[in-house]
């Protein structure tokens, strides 16, 4: 994107985590500084691009899974900028009659996704962020567009790294799953890289000290598979996202890495 055509109230040369995760997916709505920042943090993990498709992959077998059980509302937090094979889109291909909302603390991702969904009156974008867990689910859109009294699914689909600290991570967790009724969903996709060198993670602060998020961290399957204590885990449970019911055809299945996991709980 071109810096000088910027929208009101987005800053172009700062990183935006949401641009970055675009650039990995090779898409055009970055700028210089994004492109820059997504190559250092590349350096440092050089399949971050191909965890990051794997991790489109996942919300699109999700999605899919979910509307063939009967899951018409979701609830999409940290939604990121609108790509190929959305929520929404997949959704709606199977069931038309499908709700979403895709939140995010972006402005950017805001004016991309109302432009695109301007006239697809069962979807909404909110501003909100999931820090505040409690304030984004009283959020009159979000009250205005989900019915918290049928099954929801939450979507927090390669979001929660951004949150360094376990317990505010848990916290965020506990108060999403929290109006869920029997029949609802949380998934959540996370990245777990194993041990970084001291001097990867010195790296990757500095640049992510230059963007909205405080930091990230990688998280063990223990960790990612406590986030679900309390719901049924849908097979196969807690998974690298490539085996998380892969497609015959399903293009980025490699060497087994572990480079990001992912697992579906249904609310009893």
């Amino acid at each position: 994107m071109d810096e000088r055509k910027a929208p009101a109230g987005v800053d172009p040369f700062a990183p935006s985590v949401a641009r970055m995760y675009d650039y990995y997916l090779g898409g055009k709505d970055n700028f210089a500084a994004d492109r820059e920042a997504a190559q250092k943090i590349i350096e440092i993990l050089p399949n971050l691009p191909d965890i990051a498709r794997e991790n489109r992959e996942f919300l699109i077998r999700v999605v899919s899974h979910l509307s063939r059980q009967g899951i018409r509302q979701f609830l999409d937090i940290g939604a990121g900028l609108p790509t190929q094979r959305n929520v929404h889109q997949v959704a709606q291909d199977l069931a038309p009659d499908s709700k979403v909302v895709y939140v995010d603390n972006d402005p950017i991702v805001l004016v991309h996704a109302r432009a695109i969904l301007a006239e697809n009156e069962r979807v909404v974008a909110v501003e909100a962020d999931m820090r505040h867990p409690e304030a984004l689910l009283r959020h009159p859109e979000i009250r205005e567009h989900i019915d918290f009294s049928k099954p929801v699914a939450v979507l927090l689909l390669g979001v929660l790294h951004f949150v360094p600290d376990d317990d505010e991570a848990m916290r965020i967790v506990t108060a999403l799953r929290e109006p869920l009724v029997p029949g609802g969903y949380l998934v959540v996709s996370h990245g777990s890289l194993g041990k970084l060198s001291a001097d990867q993670e010195a790296e990757g602060r500095e640049v992510f000290s230059r963007t909205s998020v405080p930091g990230t961290t990688s998280r063990s399957y223990e960790q990612v598979l406590a986030f679900f204590e309390g719901l049924d885990l849908v097979e196969p449970g807690v998974v690298p996202l490539h085996e998380w019911r892969p497609r015959i055809d399903h293009p980025y299945v490699r060497d087994g890495k572990a480079g990001a996991l992912g697992g579906v709980g249904l609310v009893p």
